[in-house]
This record gives structure tokens, sequence and C-alpha cells, in this order.
């Protein structure tokens, strides 16, 4: 038990919760404990405490910061619940990733980049300016120019301006240039009007179209293999120009400047895969040769402490710069050294501090750019916060977790309430107050199966109850490999040239402590070549109005059967198409933009959120219109296309692929957006189900999964092994390891102290030897 006890007064009170799939829900939460929410995938977790608990706390807030222009700005939604009570300030940190911004890094992310530019402006030798001139984010600006002055007699001054900015002025602070192949942007045998540019997007129908055709620096109708080097380098080059075009005000920009600002500033990953293939064939990335991928200018190169500058710093291993800071003796900036100190000794403590400062921040995994969030509220004296975690262990190594359950008791022993959503054994332990929902998966949940302490939650008859002290026994027999896949000198990040040799044709685990090298040595040294399925940690692509069906192809084939079965057009039966509402152009809600505030969603009132207009619901196929089919669960839509009417072998083979995988509770109408981590992952790898690979990568699968629902994974695994295929699988969860055929465990630490292969074997081996941790964890979990 904490030492804040909680009394009748001081509770939080839900009453009638009913946001998504929860059944009327009421339940008393003691403030200032840590309280669990735990349950099977799919079970109302997050509905309870994101979408019901936080999202009205964070309302609240927002409702109180725009008291002063209500009557301007709407308010946010309220979540589907009759009455909240004793709420207090919800600070969030959820899995979402930081942002794949080129611009953003760990630093950046955090507070650490900005209490490093000040002590370099400080303490710099040579003194180069105020700490702008240590950011790559800021460039350097000279101007000058006349004033009028308005002082008793109005004049007119000369005035210049400087500002010394750290941006390189080469790669403008990317760290990387880019070079355009030409033949990729156009087909120099055509004229613009026969379509000469290649690039998607950029159709001689739409705006960009016209605004060439019509800037009148070329002639549309000449190839452009003939142009003047004058009406080519306005083609390509040309800076941002002010023209007219039919009577419309326009700006016309060289293709070349124009394709950097619209695609080229953006993360290669997070592009549509159409835009991604574009940019992957047509540039090509290298590092800065003139600030060498530091993405500073010279001037904040130069400046040092103690011999190192800026970017030295930056690209130190967190845990070698919290040393450097730390014999660092000047009084004069003594708080500003303090601060640093405990910032980033807190990457340090929650089990980042193989990091560094300078890592690019969409490289981040879900479970790292959680710790990142977390280390802002580390040092925080604020008290009587609510803490809300969205399984905070994920990516974690058993050895890690303790440290994590260790801040998670800093924060509630400082006088916060911690609500986190676990599934991990070891953190549930700790837990002042254990709430348990199900009793299964979407409509089947949705209810609070158990709440209480962890020792009455042991004796309960719930499915975590039942689980909780799960272990499991070694295998008997492990496969015998039909081949190897070799790793020669790997070195990516921080491996040491590894040389290991991968069993085909077996369940492979590859395990060690978060930052030992795991993913560097899969991802980075297995060529993406054909045969190869790697289902890693990366964001779906998708925007709000993406959905299980479209995402899996599974929308296809309905349309195709609900148009056969009426004899009308399939685009009727999309809801980004012909067929989509009017008032809300298919996306169910009606949204409001509130610029840097949250935006507010409405259900449409016009088709009450189905997302079609009226006429279409009239078609129907086996009794049910296309809305209704979509808000099916998976298990409910499987069996719906399995025989009669509407019997559909396409869309089912889809469907039992996501059942497969665990997602049989998700509806297929339901928004990418609102899906976990795990959810995700799990729905890209029913997607590569499909894929004719023989050898599947999965980068840790059981991400978001209960207890029970790991047994169904690890069926899975083995189904895909025995037809054939070779698994190599990235996982912490000991019942993963206990069933592999084979393990390679990489440290012994992280970061530097990583990148080497401490034990390869079976995973009988690895416990009779205990020579790493990941042996002695496993030794502990397993059964006698």
């Amino acid at each position: 038990m904490g030492k804040h006890a909680a009394d009748s007064h001081d509770l939080i009170r839900v009453h009638g919760a009913r946001e998504n799939n929860l059944k009327d829900v009421s339940i008393e939460l003691p403030k200032r404990r840590l309280t669990v929410f735990t349950g099977v995938s799919g079970s109302g977790k997050s509905s309870l405490v994101f979408s019901t608990i936080a999202a009205e706390s964070q309302r609240m807030i927002n409702e109180t910061y725009s008291a002063f222009v209500q009557g301007f700005m709407p308010t946010l939604a309220r979540p589907e619940v009759d009455r909240l009570e004793g709420l207090t300030t919800a600070i969030v940190v959820d899995q979402q990733r930081i942002g794949s911004d080129p611009r953003s890094t760990v630093g950046t992310a955090t507070d650490a980049n900005a209490m490093l530019r000040i002590l370099f402006s400080r303490l710099g030798k040579p003194h180069i300016g105020g700490p702008n001139a240590f950011s790559f984010n800021v460039p350097s600006v000279r101007a000058s120019g006349a004033v009028t002055v308005e002082r008793g007699n109005a004049r007119t001054e000369k005035v210049t301006f400087s500002r010394t900015g750290g941006m390189c002025p080469r790669c403008e602070g990317r760290g990387s240039v880019t070079d355009l192949d030409l033949t990729q942007l156009y087909d120099a045998d055509k004229s613009l009007n026969e379509g000469a540019i290649t690039v998607p997007g950029y159709s001689m129908d739409g705006w960009y179209g016209r605004i060439f055709t019509g800037c009148g620096y070329f002639d549309p109708d000449k190839p452009i293999k003939k142009y003047t080097k004058r009406e080519l380098s306005d083609f390509l080059h040309k800076e941002p120009t002010k023209i007219k075009v039919d009577g419309i005000n326009l700006t016309y920009e060289g293709l070349i400047p124009k394709i950097q600002k619209s695609m080229l500033s953006k993360d290669v990953e997070a592009m549509q895969p159409h835009i991604r293939a574009f940019v992957e064939r047509a540039v090509t990335f290298q590092t800065c040769p003139e600030c060498g991928g530091t993405r500073l200018a010279e001037g904040a190169r130069s400046s040092k402490v103690k011999g190192i500058n800026i970017a030295d710093a930056c690209a130190m291993q967190i845990s070698d710069l919290a040393e450097w800071v730390r014999a660092l003796d000047e009084p004069s900036v003594a708080p500003l050294l303090e601060g640093l100190r405990h910032s980033l000794d807190s990457f340090v403590e929650i089990g980042l501090g193989y990091l560094s400062l300078d890592r690019p921040a969409g490289t981040l995994s879900g479970g790292e750019a959680q710790r990142v969030k977390l280390v802002r509220h580390l040092g925080s004296s604020l008290t009587d916060i609510t803490y809300v975690f969205d399984e905070p262990t994920i990516g974690l190594h058993p050895h890690d977790i303790a440290r994590m359950n260790d801040l998670l008791l800093q924060l509630r022993d400082k006088g916060n309430t911690v609500l986190v959503i676990e599934h991990k054994p070891e953190t549930i332990a700790i837990a002042d107050h254990v709430v348990d929902l199900g009793p299964g998966a979407g409509a089947a949940g949705g209810q609070i199966c158990f709440t209480g302490t962890v020792k009455q939650l042991r004796g309960s008859d719930t499915a975590t109850g039942r689980h909780l002290a799960d272990r499991v026994a070694l295998k008997p027999a492990v496969r015998e490999p039909t081949g190897t896949l070799p790793i020669r000198g790997a070195n990516t990040h921080n491996l040491r040239d590894v040389d290991v040799d991968i069993p085909l044709g077996v369940l492979t685990v590859v395990t060690g402590v978060a930052g030992s090298g795991k993913s560097s040595l899969l991802h980075g040294s297995i060529p993406a070549a054909a045969g190869v399925v790697a289902v890693d940690q990366s964001p779906i692509r998708g925007s709000r109005r993406s959905n299980p069906a479209t995402y899996t192809g599974l929308l296809e084939p309905i349309r195709k059967a609900f148009a056969k079965a009426n004899g009308v057009k399939p685009a009727l039966f999309s809801a980004n198409s012909e067929g989509a509402c009017p008032t809300c152009n298919g996306a169910g809600v009606v949204y409001t933009d509130l610029g840097m505030m949250a935006g507010v969603s409405s259900v449409c009132e016009e088709c009450e959120g189905k997302r079609f207009e009226a006429s279409v619901l009239q078609y129907k196929m086996g009794g049910q219109d296309i809305s209704e089919v979509l808000a099916m669960p998976v298990t409910e839509a499987e069996a719906f296309f399995a025989t009669g009417e509407a019997k559909l072998p396409a869309a089912h083979a889809i469907l039992r692929r996501l059942a497969d995988v665990g997602l049989g509770y998700l509806g297929i109408g339901q928004a990418l957006t609102t899906l976990s981590g795990g959810e995700r992952q799990r729905l890209k790898l029913a997607t590569h189900m499909a894929d004719k690979g023989g050898l599947y990568v999965l980068d840790e699968p059981t991400t978001g999964l209960h207890l029970a629902d790991v047994e169904q994974l690890l069926g899975l695994l083995d189904r895909l092994v025995d037809s054939g295929k070779s698994v190599i699988v990235i996982e912490h969860h000991q019942a993963v390891m206990a069933h592999a055929d084979w393990i390679i465990d990489l440290g012994p630490g992280a970061g530097h102290d990583g990148g080497r292969i401490v034990f390869e074997g079976t995973p009988a081996d690895l416990v009779a030897a205990r020579s790493t941790l990941t042996g002695e964890h496993l030794a502990d979990y397993v059964r006698r």
C-alpha cells in the first residue's frame, strides 16, 4: 500500500460510463494510489481510462481556458458517462509517437537540448552568441534598411539587424542533403501538355498543371529537351513568384523547390506508399558535407566547453553525457547544471541511457517514445495530479521493468493518482488497487469483473486472476533447422561487427535488454528482399477515415458483392466516394479544428455516424446494409460471410487472418486512430500473413496482449513454422522465449555496453547456464 491512504471522501467516482464498449460502468477509484487496469485485449480498459476519465479531465480544463472566448469556439465533446466526480488535472502519457518531423530529436522533444544550448552560450569558447546560436532550427538572419521613427518629430533612420542561428545553411538543419534524379521528375521528350511531369500528384488537369502551363515562362507545347537555359532554369529552380492565371492570383515556383517543400520536408517513413516509392526512386539522401550530419553551422561547432562542442555532446550516449555534465564545476551556472544533470539522469533511470540527444524522434519505438515523454514529469514538484499511462512496460526487458515500477511508485508517493493500463504481472503486483475488465473483448467486454487488491485478484475467477501466476514449461523437444541465414560483420548503430547464423525453418527468438541491438541486428542486417516479411513497430499509415476494412483490403470484395447483389456501382458503398454522407463527407463525425487546442468532433446529425447517405442504406445483402456490416466485429463478420447469400470467400479469408492474430473483437469499420499500438501491429501481421514470404521477422508481437491472449499468438507462430515458414521474433515475454526453438541473446547491457551476442542456443541451455540477465529471468519464470 502507498503511504497516502484514501477514505470515502477521497475518491474518483465514475457513474454510468458507456464510451465505446463500456456497459454502464460505475466504479470508485482511490486517489493518490497506484491503480492498474487490466483485462483481455479489447475489454474496455482504454475506453474507461483514456476515453472517459482522462478525456473528461482534459475537456474541463479546455473549457476553463476557453471561457474568455465562449461563443466563438465550440466546447469539447463530453464522454458518454452520466457523472464523474473527484477529477483532478490529468497528464496523459500514451503510446503515440512523438512525431516524424525530421527536425525533431530526443533532445528537442525534452528540455535537455534547451538547457544544453544555454550552457554552451554561457561557457562556450569562443563565445558566438545566445542560445539560438546553437539551435539547428534557427537560421542566421541579416537585414538592413530604412525605418521611420516617430519620436517627437518623425525621422528616417538606417537600421541593421542580425540574428545568429545555429542552422547549417547547406542542409537547413536536417543533417542530410538530397540529390534529385531529373529523369524521374519529367520526360524530356514530352511537352507539359503531353504530361511531361511524372511526379505523383502533378497532373496537368489539376492546379499544378494550370500553374505550370499558364505561368508564361515557357511554351507548354514545346518538349522540355528543347527548352533554352533560361526556360529550363525557370521550370526547375525559379523562386516563388506571383502570377495570374485565368484571372486568379497564384504563386509559381520551380519544380525542384516545390518538391523539396511538399515532399522532402517530411519523414520518408510517414509518407503515403506511392509518394514514398517515388521519393525512394528519385531522391538520394546523403550526409551533409558541410556540417557532417550534425545539422549545425560552423560557428556552433567551433564553440567548445572542455574540448567538447554541442554536436559532440548531443551525439554522446546520454549516460556518458550525464557523466560529462557531472564533471563540470562552474558556480556561475550551477542551477542550470543541476537541472541538466537531473534531466539526463532521468533518462538513465527510465532505461533510456543508451539513446543520444541527436536521435531522430521519429525512429523511437512506441515504448521508447512513451518513456521519453515520462522524462518531463519525473522532476515535477506538482502534486494531486492524475497520471495516466498506457502500458509503460512496452519494449522493456524483464530486468528493466523493476526500474519502471520504481518510477511509478515515486510519482504516487509525491501525492499523485497513478492510473496504469498494464498486462505484465510484474507491474500488476505493485498496484495498490486493481480493476479487471471483461469478461471478454469487444461486445463481450466492457464490464467490471473485479476490483480489489492484488492478493484478492489472485484468488478471483477472472481471466487475469486465473493467468496471473501462469508459468510455462520448457519444450521437451525443439525443431531441427532446415538451413541458416548468415549475418556477417553487422555494425548498425551499436552492433560490434556481429557474426551470427540464424537458423531457418524454426521459431527463433532474439532477446536482450532494451537498447542492446536487437532491432539493429534484424532490421538493419536482413535484406528487404523478396520472401522476407518484416512486421516492425512503425505506425500504420492512414487517416481517421481508415479502418481495418480499408487497411486489409477487406472493403473491396465487400463493395463489389453489395454492388452485384443490388445491380448498382461499387462506388456507392464507399464512404470516401459516391456513397458518402454529404454533410460529414463520409467521416461519420463533423470535425472542428481549434488550431492550437485539441480539435472537436461531434456525431453527424444527418447520417447519425453511419457515414453513408440514406439512399445507399436501402441496398441490402444478407439482410444487412453496408453500415451494419462495417459495424460488425471480426468474428461476427467472419460468420456472416461464411454461408448463405452473403458467402464471400475472399472476405472470409481476410477475416480469418484477423481472428487468428487475436483481433476477433475489433469492429471492421472502427477508425485506425482508435486502435492501440499492439492492435495496430497485429493488424499489420494479419495483412502480411497473405504475403508469400518464407521468412517472417516480427518485432514484439505480444505488445498489448493479455496473458490469456499470448497462448493464441504462440499457436499462430507454431502454425506459421509448421507450414514451412521461418519465424524470427524480437521479444521480451518469457512465455515466447520458453516456446522458442532457438534463442539469440544480445547484451550484456544497452547502448555501447551492448551490441554483442552473449548467448546462442536452446531455451533449456539458456536456463541451465543462467549466464545472462535473460537467462536469469527465464529460469525464474519457467516451471521446474
